[in-house]
């Protein structure tokens, strides 16, 4: 047997000329933006291809719950963007490093500044670590005055990430069809629910989506190709559509009656983004820029990265095939939700706190307990009242808050900093605790906590508490307003996660009897 080295940062060991598996070396890939939709997928097929990953993240609880997280050529380290000097330290003995940031859902309006920042920051690091090479997913879109914000601050991380004198390889894509991507989301909600849509001129602008897939088939194979170190690729599908064509085939793929679009003059970016905010999962804050970027035509202008990594590139109809089967099989690896920070659990020490605590005995062991309490939200629902559950997420929505558009990634397992409605999951632990902060727009803080406690003869205590510290006389008359509902809200969810934890008891029984 010989080995010889890879380009990618590895050894292959041939047995009489053919690859029988790489053997990775001490060197490592580092991916900034692990925690994110292009950065979950890429990790995962990076550790499968055997190189050594190392995940530089603000919360790596998020990467540390998903199921390649044990790999043994997975790295994860905390690391703060802000401090280049440290961040330099993280990065050492990388060959290549990832950066997929982008500050969207996190900075609001100050976004640009903010990705600016971050990315000299970044580049100051990877030039005292020795970086080989940086590697940068941007955005398709002629160059000029006419560039949205958007496109434009995608341009400018890229002139940051380059200026320090280490390589960038800049693969520039348009919409990234895939299940869970916010592209995605958005055109599958405007589908399914706006049977009749009255859209800005951007309907008719010529676009070339890429297969998610074939997006991460581009990054991963980058860095077996030397001769794409300093070079900027465009990066598209084998068709070039405009979106009402895109809507047509996604509604054709839904099984749905033809849509009818109207195309009208009056509609701006910014209102067509609170129309997105209305009808889909995302925020204003993310919407705006997105419907911004929508007037630039976002066509490949030239196809070197096929020739160079060629893969099966799907078109549009086969990508949102693909996307609406992960979700049919509850197989959707990364969400556009999952991004972005994290507070955690606030302190709920001292100032007015108000608790809504409730206790039950469940017969039935933690493991299922555990398990029904996990299946809240999303299609599933709340167990009890979910029409209060609807109204207060309208009223959410209303106000400018996420609504229950997002949501969950999966119907049974949730993980660190995922999305459920409009909680956000700051705490999971096995069988014990699972902790879920508010996001929905309210003049206060609010917690949604369940212990598990084990007892004797395969039964368990589940305890609920609603915690909430009010912002303001409008907070109390906030608390004292619901109170009265929390009876049929969060009594009768009680109720139904010992009703569900019984039934799935039973099921295995049955099943193994």
């Amino acid at each position: 047997m010989d080995a010889v080295f890879h380009p990618g940062g590895y050894f292959v060991t041939l047995n009489d000329g053919v690859a029988i598996g790489p053997h990775p070396t001490t060197r490592h890939v580092a991916i900034v933006g692990a925690t994110g939709y292009i950065g979950g997928r890429l990790a995962r097929r990076l550790v499968e291809s055997g190189y050594r990953v190392r995940c530089l993240a603000r919360f790596p609880e998020k990467i540390q719950s998903r199921d390649w997280a044990a790999d043994p050529l997975l790295e994860v380290r905390q690391a703060d963007l802000t401090d280049s000097e440290s961040l330099a330290g993280h990065l050492e003995d990388c060959e290549a490093a990832f950066y997929l940031i982008h500050s969207m859902s996190s900075a609001g309006a100050r976004y640009a500044e903010q990705d600016r920042i971050l990315a000299s920051q970044f580049a100051t690091a990877a030039r005292r670590a020795g970086v080989g090479r940086i590697i940068y997913l941007g955005g398709l879109g002629e160059t000029g005055p006419d560039l949205s914000e958007h496109l434009s601050s995608r341009r400018e991380v890229e002139t940051a990430l380059a200026s320090t004198g280490v390589p960038v390889t800049v693969l520039r894509a348009a919409m990234i069809i895939g299940s869970g991507s916010a592209s995605f989301e958005i055109l599958r909600y405007l589908v399914e629910r706006l049977p009749v849509m009255i859209t800005p001129k951007w309907v008719s602008t010529p676009c070339q989506p890429i297969a998610v897939r074939n997006v991460i088939g581009y990054l991963a194979g980058v860095l077996s190709k030397p001769e794409t170190v300093g070079q900027v690729f465009d990066i598209g599908g084998p068709e070039v559509l405009c979106y009402r064509d895109i809507m047509r085939i996604m509604a054709e793929e839904r099984g749905l009656k033809s849509r009818w679009v109207i195309p009208v003059p009056v509609l701006t970016p910014r209102l067509s983004s609170y129309w997105i905010h209305l009808v889909t999962p995302l925020s204003h804050d993310i919407a705006k820029p997105l419907a911004e970027g929508l007037k630039n035509p976002v066509v490949c202008r030239e196809d070197r990265i096929a020739r160079l990594i060629p893969q099966q590139l799907l078109t549009v109809r086969e990508a949102i095939r693909a996307a609406l089967c992960k979700m049919a099989e509850h197989h959707v690896e990364t969400n556009w939700s999952m991004a972005g920070p994290i507070p955690g659990d606030p302190d709920w020490a001292g100032g007015a706190v108000f608790r809504d605590t409730r206790r039950v005995t469940v017969s039935a062991p933690d493991w299922a307990v555990f398990r029904s309490v996990c299946r809240i939200g999303g299609a599933h629902g709340w167990y009890s009242a979910d029409w209060l559950w609807v109204i207060r997420g309208w009223m959410d929505l209303l106000v400018g808050g996420p609504g229950l558009r997002r949501g969950r990634r999966d119907p049974e397992e949730v993980g660190y900093g995922e999305a459920l409605d409009f909680w956000r999951v700051v705490d999971v632990q096995q069988n014990r605790r699972l902790a879920l902060r508010a996001e929905m727009k309210l003049p206060g803080e609010a917690l949604l906590e369940f212990q598990i406690e084990p007892g004797p003869a395969g039964e368990c205590t589940l305890q609920q508490q609603a915690l909430f510290r009010p912002r303001g006389l409008f907070g109390l008359l906030y608390w004292y307003a619901v109170a009265p509902l929390h009876h049929i809200v969060f009594g009768g969810m009680l109720r139904g996660i010992r009703q569900e934890a019984q039934r799935i008891v039973e099921g295995r029984t049955a099943n193994e009897s």
